[in-house]
């Protein structure tokens, strides 16, 4: 196979919302400190929705990107808090990958704290091929053809093989 074919991890990012709820927030911001050692970023709403009670400026959740050995390290510890077991519908057509996971407890190497509670965090994986920066470059930036995009069935055989994921109906 070309080797300008093999998809590989560009980066993962974890999420908290906690929606107007600050003492939620930095709850969330703890628990991302505790899975990864890095500070999050706070996520700040643009909009005002007053039946929702947000306003421009009011922090509303916590993320983090993670990118390159880091990145491997921590997705094989949150894919095992899932038991090695994602839907079909978690892959995305453009080699995308998002899951839940419902209790940071269940995530090895972390101890539950009674400060904190139960709360859970969003995982997205995203998936690259060789070349990708192309698109993203600063001079003659050009797009991705659709032959060297990372499609559903290359995202699914691509997690069981490097990480020994399976795919079904239920997780």
């Amino acid at each position: 196979m070309n080797s300008m074919q093999v998809p590989r991890i560009e980066k993962i990012t974890l999420n908290v919302g906690a929606g107007k709820d600050q003492n939620r927030l930095e709850k969330g911001v703890t628990v991302l400190k505790m899975i990864t050692g890095i500070n999050p970023v706070k996520t700040i709403t643009n909009q005002r929705i007053p039946t929702w009670g947000l306003r421009p400026g009011l922090p509303i959740g916590c993320k983090l990107t993670l990118r390159k050995a880091k990145a491997i390290e921590i997705l094989k510890r949150l894919l095992t808090a899932k038991e090695n077991l994602l839907r079909e519908s978690q892959f995305d057509d453009a080699g995308n990958i998002s899951f839940g996971i419902h209790e940071y407890i269940d995530i090895p190497g972390i101890t539950y704290d009674p400060k904190i509670g139960v709360l859970g965090l969003q995982v997205c994986v995203t998936l690259e091929k060789p070349g990708y920066r192309v698109k993203k470059r600063k001079l003659n930036p050009k797009s991705i053809p659709r032959k060297h995009m990372v499609n559903r069935a290359e995202a699914m055989s691509f997690m069981q093989k490097e990480f020994g994921v399976k795919i079904g109906e239920k997780a």
